[in-house]
């Protein structure tokens, strides 16, 4: 007669065969053992996120310990939706892009509160929810041009990079030539040139976490030599409670949503699409159609992290490009994101214990996100003119006016106009030219402003 224990041994076997056959490891030809270290080593490539996110947030006035907190709960819980529903290896954090949007665009260039910005947030993520299961998002996929996703990604990349270098004060502002190369002596400056120089030489060397390690490097480096007055604070988990639920929806609705909603959409979509391409492509999980299968549930997992982040203080959650090194490690299931998830989830309650973390430290690890970005703009066709002018605009005004939506609407405006100036209109792009009159309705509004 079989044991209490021998029942029990049984109940986890078969559970195990059941998640493995969910997940279908036989057919990916993956193990337990390859998913636990893909997502040990996602989790390490983009466990920046968990002091850059509270660094650029902070600069709102947002309490850092609970957007720290906010920050490590909804890319536990994204993670978690994406792994567990989705079934991909794609690890997901608040978008850097988005939060420096959130930040510079929309609460110190607009004037409008952290808690407006939040509620503008949720707000965005309700819409994400309706247009994913309306097939909207679906839609709007088909509808971009491959190439201006990578442009926008450049340009991105340009916007981070370029806020990386000012906060480092490498480049400063300049009466005669708007922008100038700032004083490299300063110890601050100089702080963040060797941390720049750190984490470079650690890219080259591929260490996995080389972001981790040069801002940790920095930090500490800049403490020995007296430039950090680091004071750690104690820390309890009731301190996220500073931002969770203080979103202002009434305030949201009175200060251009249209405005924000528009770039947070749409930006959120460029950036999962062209992460998702990029990730499933090297993992070989695209359909010989060039579809990605269950994309609905990935815009369900992005939609409901945004409105949980909104909720508990962090700007919009989507997927993270990182997640490609899980993947050369070998992920292929969504065992490997909700790994990351359990990393992030533990990251909860130890990370805030770190307390403020410079700008000097975090800063290079901007720049060379923003130079990592830019690995997008070689699937640009460069030598069609069709193509390669309204890319340009996106990458080149998206940085230089400090707006992610303006290059958003200089791209898809000056491509759809070509197509239709060219003789190249067709019925079928029908939803190709409504987003152009809709970017262009967007230029009048901010003229009338």
């Amino acid at each position: 007669m079989p044991t209490n224990a021998t029942m029990t041994r049984k109940k986890q076997s078969g559970l195990v065969a059941a998640l493995e056959q969910y997940f279908e490891f036989a057919a990916l030809g993956t193990t337990w053992r390859t998913e636990v270290l893909a997502g040990l080593t996602t989790f390490i490539t983009m466990a920046y996120i968990v002091f850059v996110n509270p660094s650029i947030l902070h600069e709102t006035g947002m309490p850092i310990a609970a957007v720290t907190a906010a920050t490590c709960f909804s890319a536990a819980l994204g993670s978690f939706l994406m792994g567990a529903l989705a079934k991909y290896p794609i690890a997901m954090a608040p978008g850097m892009g988005l939060n420096a949007y959130f930040t510079y665009s929309v609460v110190q260039g607009m004037g409008v509160p952290w808690q407006t910005a939040l509620g503008a947030v949720f707000i965005s993520g309700v819409i994400f929810l309706l247009l994913t299961f309306g097939g909207i998002r679906q839609m709007l996929v088909g509808a971009i041009p491959h190439q201006l996703h990578a442009a926008l990604a450049g340009g991105v990349g340009l916007f981070i990079a370029f806020i990386g270098l000012r906060n480092a004060g490498i480049i400063v502002a300049n009466p005669a030539t708007l922008v100038g190369l700032g004083n490299l002596r300063n110890p601050q400056t100089a702080l963040a040139l060797f941390g720049l120089m750190l984490i470079a030489v650690l890219q080259v060397f591929r260490v996995r976490a080389s972001m981790l390690i040069g801002i940790l490097g920095t930090t500490l480096t800049g403490y020995i030599l007296g430039q950090v007055h680091w004071h750690p604070e104690s820390y309890r988990l009731v301190e996220i409670t500073a931002t969770t639920f203080k979103l202002d929806l009434r305030s949201a609705v009175h200060v251009g949503l249209f405005e924000i909603i528009f770039v947070f959409l749409f930006v959120d979509l460029f950036d999962n699409i062209g992460t998702l391409v990029a990730v499933t492509q090297k993992a070989g999980l695209i359909e010989a159609d060039h579809t990605i299968p269950r994309l609905s549930r990935i815009f369900f997992a992005d939609a409901t992290a945004t409105i949980a982040g909104s909720l508990v203080g962090t700007s919009t959650v989507c997927s993270y490009v990182e997640s490609s090194a899980g993947v050369a490690a070998g992920g292929r299931t969504g065992v490997t994101a909700i790994v990351t998830g359990f990393l992030f989830l533990c990251a909860l309650f130890v990370a805030p214990l770190v307390g403020a973390i410079p700008s000097a430290a975090t800063s290079p690890a901007l720049i060379i996100v923003g130079g990592l970005m830019l690995a997008s703009v070689s699937d640009i066709e460069w030598s069609n003119p069709l193509v390669a002018i309204p890319a340009f605009l996106t990458l080149v005004t998206i940085p230089l006016t400090y707006s992610i939506a303006n290059g958003l609407s200089f791209g898809m405006t000056s491509y759809a106009l070509l197509q239709v100036l060219s003789g190249r209109f067709r019925k079928q792009d029908w939803m190709l030219y409504l987003l152009a009159i809709l970017f262009a309705l967007r230029f009048v509004y901010l003229a009338k402003g």
